[in-house]
Formats: structure tokens, sequence, C-alpha cells
């Protein structure tokens, strides 16, 4: 809130879908320059992460072992909820000035959070910034790099390469990644694939020819029924 001579400007109003990595920076940013901020994630474990950065968390009734996988990502839900959660998210839209969309699961396309009623139920000048656009996006009108301008009341972007935006930082950070995770595969100058590691395990796709990673041979294995 901003107060002057001249009259008092209230908060924006800002709702994050999703806290990973990228919504929890965004709750932060978008806190750092006052506005009021509300969170979604399907994950009970990041309603604590959500609200320790200053936001609240807007959360929608649902068992916490269906939320997430083992590796404590979020997961398909199926369609049922899917459509509850739209109606749901429809209400905390309506009144937001921003919706920053960040909402992944890992191995299929972005989840539709943000539908084109819900998009329309918003209020003229309203921005919605989908950084899930590279997976399909979060909103039903998203256009991966395009801008969209819903009748002349609400933008839409829909950037799939941000890191290209940082270029400097984007590259330092993801050599520092890369340099842990060679340190899980690597000792005493040889490789060695520990299985137990949690990280290894999760992104080993094949080992002695045989396919270990579960989420690619279920991908494989439902293309070889679709093409039977």
């Amino acid at each position: 809130m901003l107060t002057t001579a001249a009259g008092t400007v209230p908060p924006a109003q800002v709702f994050v879908l999703g806290a990973g990595v990228a919504g929890l920076q965004a709750i932060a940013t978008a806190r750092r320059l006052g506005a009021v901020v509300q969170a979604y994630d399907v994950r009970p474990a990041a309603q604590e992460d959500i609200e320790s950065l200053g936001a609240r968390s807007v959360a929608l009734p649902l068992a916490p072992e269906a939320a997430e996988d083992e590796g404590g990502y979020a997961k398909d839900l199926g369609e049922v909820f899917s459509r509850r959660q739209q109606e749901f998210l429809a209400q905390v839209v309506a009144g937001a000035d921003v919706v920053i969309c960040t909402a992944l699961i890992p191995g299929a396309p972005a989840p539709i959070l943000v539908t084109e009623d819900a998009v329309r139920g918003m209020a003229p000048g309203s921005v919605i910034v989908d950084c899930a656009a590279e997976r399909g996006g979060n909103c039903e009108l998203t256009l991966p790099d395009e801008t969209v301008l819903t009748d002349g009341r609400v933008m839409i972007l829909g950037p799939t390469d941000l890191a290209a935006t940082v270029p400097h930082d984007a590259s330092s950070m993801y050599s520092k990644n890369v340099t842990a995770f060679l340190s899980l595969l690597v000792a005493d100058g040889r490789v060695e694939i520990d299985r137990d590691d949690e990280i290894v395990r999760g992104t080993l796709v094949a080992l002695d020819g045989e396919i270990v990673h579960d989420g690619v041979r279920a991908a494989l294995e439902s293309r070889e029924v679709a093409n039977v």
C-alpha cells in the first residue's frame, strides 16, 4: 500500500500457482514489491513454505498421501479432481491483479488450472504470467512465446525460456548443479551408480541395457499400446 498526499494506492493482489523453486521465488519477489500474495499447491508440505515467505496458502481439501509422489513432486490426481480444482481456483483468480503460473508434473503436460471462464472473470488490466508455457501452460489460453490479449481485458504472457533472459546467472547456477550431480556419480575417478541414492535413482533412465526409470518405462509401454 502506498499513501501520499494525493491519496492511497492499494497493494496489488498476486496469486501464485505452484510452490516449487520458481513459485517460491515469485512469492518472495512479489512480497518484496509490496503485493498481497496468495499461493496454491496440491502438496500439503508446500503450505509451510508458502506461509514462511509471508503469503497466504490457499488450500483445497485433499488427502495428503494423494497429492505427491515418493520424490515429493506433484502428481496427476485425475479428471474429477481437476474439475473441482479449476472451479475452486476460478474464485481466487477472479480477485487477483496478477496470476503467476508455475505448476508442473514431471514427465507430463502442465495441468490446466486457469480455464477460459476463469480468465473472463478477471478484472480488466489483469495479467497472467504462465511460466509453464513450455509444457502447454497452466492457463487454457496460453500460447508459448506469445502475448495474448483477451478481448482487451487480460494479458497472458507465455515465456518458454526465462533463463535465457539472465544468461550469466543462469549459466552459473546450472554449472553448479551439474558439478554437484556429477560428484554423486564419480568416486575416485570412476563412475559408480548408487541406485540407493534418491537423486541418482530419480534421474537414472537405463542401466545395463534395461529401462529402470518407472516414468520412462510407463510412457514407453503406453506408447506401445497406443500403436497396437
